[in-house]
């Protein structure tokens, strides 16, 4: 009875009771454990984007005079909001800024539409030598540097008369396409083959495949690709430079270039059109913001 009683102890002593296993893996899962001074070192890294952001707001509220006395981070006093309406007046705002708009979406829908097309064809038909070097051939077009091609660029575009708006969205859509193809590849091939085919089975063509089936599911790369190109071409300086020759279709960082002078800059100025023309991409990247991380996460993962 003594042995019974003792290895009966013992036995309940060694039973796992209810629950053990389940809080020993928690505390074995690193994957649930905070790392607590990693965390706030990049709240505080992350904030540091509002002292440039400070700056600029500060700046464009001061006058000349306020500038040049302070080190530009003391708050106007008082504030002077006329510098809004004089970089409004001198950069001809309404009009650079439906230029820039005119090039940016046309850019962003024509960059969609091809880039998409063109990757999906590339990433189905990677096992064909042809389609790999068509790919690797984008792929290298990455490391060519703008101002190597800059001079025969602008002679072509003005031979084919495309220096005005219609051949900068041309442009920006085919400077584009090497990177774009290279982010959309990668997520095409991780979506399941088999949905195509059953769509080919129920008799779609490979272009109704593409738009009715592949195309949706590319929301997340397409929300990527089309903030990045939306960020180029509103803020690119260089290309507008160079292509465009009427001054009427100059772009809002064109426009700009007017407040530097040979011996000095109207920072004050300068800084309420910086604000001006930042006020629109940021309110369009708040709203896709999501999606742009979707994506690129989803990107990485599969």
């Amino acid at each position: 009875m003594t042995t019974a009683t003792t290895i009966l102890a013992e036995a309940e002593a060694t039973t796992p009771r209810p629950g053990w296993r389940a809080r020993r893996a928690a505390e074995n899962d690193d994957t649930r454990k905070t790392n607590w001074w990693a965390t706030a070192l990049i709240a505080v890294c992350s904030l540091t984007v509002l002292i440039p952001l400070y700056l600029a707001v500060a700046v464009a509220l001061k006058t000349p005079e306020q500038l040049a006395a302070g080190n530009g981070f003391e708050w106007p006093n008082p504030i002077r909001w006329e510098n809004f309406a004089d970089a409004w007046a001198r950069t001809a705002f309404p009009q650079a800024l439906l230029n820039t708009a005119l090039i940016t979406v046309g850019a962003v829908v024509f960059t969609l539409l091809t880039s998409s097309v063109v990757a999906y064809a590339l990433a189905r038909n990677s096992h064909r030598p042809f389609f790999k070097g068509v790919f690797f051939y984008f792929l290298a077009a990455l490391f060519i540097p703008f101002p190597i091609i800059m001079l025969p660029l602008v002679k072509q575009t003005s031979l084919l008369g495309l220096d005005n708006q219609v051949g900068m969205i041309v442009l920006y859509t085919i400077f584009g396409i090497s990177l774009n193809v290279f982010i959309y590849s990668a997520y095409i091939r991780s979506i399941p083959i088999e949905l195509e085919e059953a769509a080919r089975v129920d008799g779609a063509s490979t272009w109704r495949v593409f738009w009715q089936i592949v195309f949706p599911l590319l929301t997340p790369m397409n929300a990527t690709v089309g903030i990045l190109t939306c960020v180029w071409a509103w803020n690119d300086f260089i290309m507008p430079l160079v292509v465009l020759t009427d001054p009427g279709a100059r772009t809002i960082p064109l426009a700009q270039y007017v407040f530097q002078g040979q011996y000095n800059t109207d920072y004050t100025t300068a800084f309420a059109s910086y604000l001006m023309a930042m006020a629109p991409l940021l309110i369009v990247y708040i709203f896709s913001q999501r999606w742009v991380i979707s994506g690129v996460t989803r990107g990485s993962i599969k």
